[in-house]
């Protein structure tokens, strides 16, 4: 049996340091991202949204971007049982047909080194979206992704919060 010292089951692990500020040694980077993000963001579904951004940081395992856009889907009504069967989307019957697309394209955008991103996946994503909604959702997934490496490299980490 293997003791630990100095620890109790309460206690909270710091977190991780913040290796750079971005927005301070790379300023305009950092303002130029804002500005992506944004119109990555411009008549995107603001559920549809925080889905995919919640479903690209579980991939990449972004914990400060999965505490904010978990954190703001409940602010826009999102229920607790869809975030919290996300990651096994294809096997619940809660996201509907367009979700589902959508779901699907962010996986495959993210693993993009797994097998590029399948003409099924993308064709599926096309019958249910205008083009004009298709290019903003890779937007919206490009971006979250470069927000999840932004904050990965960085070490970026959510504040504590209260029990």
């Amino acid at each position: 049996m293997t003791t630990h010292e100095n620890t109790t089951p309460d206690a909270l692990v710091p977190a991780p340091v913040q290796r750079i500020s971005l927005p301070e040694q790379a300023a305009e980077f950092y303002a130029a991202m804002i500005k992506l993000d944004r119109a990555a963001r411009t008549d995107v579904d603001p559920t549809l949204a925080e889905l995919v951004k919640i479903r690209a940081s579980q991939i990449n395992g972004c914990a400060f971007c999965l505490d904010m856009h978990t954190t703001d889907a409940r602010a826009q009504g999102e229920q607790e049982h869809r975030i919290h069967t996300l990651p096994a989307w294809r096997e619940t019957p809660y996201f509907t047909a367009k979700e589902r697309a959508a779901l699907a394209l962010t996986e495959a955008v993210t693993l993009v080194t797994d097998g590029h991103v399948p003409d099924a996946v993308y064709d599926e994503a096309a019958k249910l979206f205008d083009q004009r909604e298709l290019g903003q959702l890779i937007a919206l997934i490009i971006a979250i992704n470069s927000w999840n490496r932004i904050a990965i490299a960085t070490r970026l980490s959510p504040a504590p919060k209260q029990a």
